[in-house]
């Protein structure tokens, strides 16, 4: 999908991995090669994509987490293909610049890899995603490969992988270091670009990301990884049913959220707003 020449609606705070241009598949595989750390945050609507690409993420991802942060669920198994293809939609008309990546659901890609390939070329032709984002690593390899060959962009994710919350019992730090390296092998084997390591010890994540020449993106992996990614609502303070320790909150605009709603309603009940200024004469 083209991506709009949109005006920033935010000043962007620091130097982004990339001054000119979209980012793109092989930005991602050149910056491990230089040394060069990836930014990566997730969004659902339009207006958070807009900001996001406004302060210079490289990369933007329409994760399956929005079944717990957006609908209120326990975890993201219930979200469908066809609510991650609405939600990109959104995000997409918000991206003008960062790499635009979509979570393939649970159960959009595990039957077999001809369903892989028609669902990530759902995601890629109706929503506009630039890649699509794979959970598993050598059971899924094959699903990968498969849409990889039909030119699709895949980000692999091994490690804590929230679609085998049920398996795992919950959501848990994954310590099987020989499985994990193996699995981040053959995520890269079957074509992946990049990878997500999700709850690892650090050291392991500094091996797994030692062992391949695809840049590993971490979440709740120590500094080892050669980028970051956090749910967008936890690093702003918007949700406050679950806290992983490893999300740091950069903002608390949960709390400013609330305070000015309060207000409003304070205002409106006293009869102080609308005032002259926010009225027509």
């Amino acid at each position: 999908m083209p991506r709009k020449n949109s005006v920033p609606v935010v000043n962007r705070p620091s130097t982004p991995a990339k001054e000119t241009g979209p980012v793109t598949v092989p930005d991602f595989l050149a910056a491990k090669a230089q040394g060069r750390r990836l930014t990566l945050l997730t969004a659902y609507d339009y207006t958070m994509a807009r900001l996001l690409d406004a302060a210079g993420v490289d990369a933007i991802l329409v994760g399956d987490s929005l079944g717990m942060v957006v609908q209120g669920h326990e975890t993201a198994l219930s979200v469908t293909l066809d609510e991650m293809i609405y939600h990109t939609k959104l995000v997409a008309r918000g991206v003008s610049r960062s790499l635009l990546i979509t979570d393939m659901p649970f159960m959009s890609f595990q039957v077999s890899p001809q369903q892989a390939v028609e669902n990530a070329g759902r995601i890629v032709k109706e929503a506009g995603a630039h890649a699509v984002k794979v959970e598993g690593g050598v059971r899924s390899a094959p699903a990968i490969e498969a849409i990889v060959r039909a030119d699709i962009p895949v980000m692999g994710h091994v490690g804590m992988t929230p679609q085998s919350v049920r398996r795992f019992g919950g959501f848990r730090v994954q310590r099987d270091e020989p499985k994990l390296i193996a699995d981040a092998q053959a995520v890269e084997a079957a074509g992946a670009f990049a990878l997500v390591i999700e709850c690892v010890p650090a050291t392991t994540a500094e091996k797994i990301t030692g062992a391949v020449k695809i840049p590993t993106i971490g979440i709740g992996a120590g500094a080892g990884c050669d980028g970051q990614i956090l749910v967008t609502h936890d690093m702003l303070g918007l949700f406050d049913d679950f806290r992983p320790r490893f999300a740091k909150q950069y903002a608390d605009v949960g709390r400013t959220i609330l305070q000015a709603v309060e207000q409003y309603c304070k205002e409106v009940r006293e009869g102080t707003f609308p005032d002259a200024e926010h009225a027509f004469r």
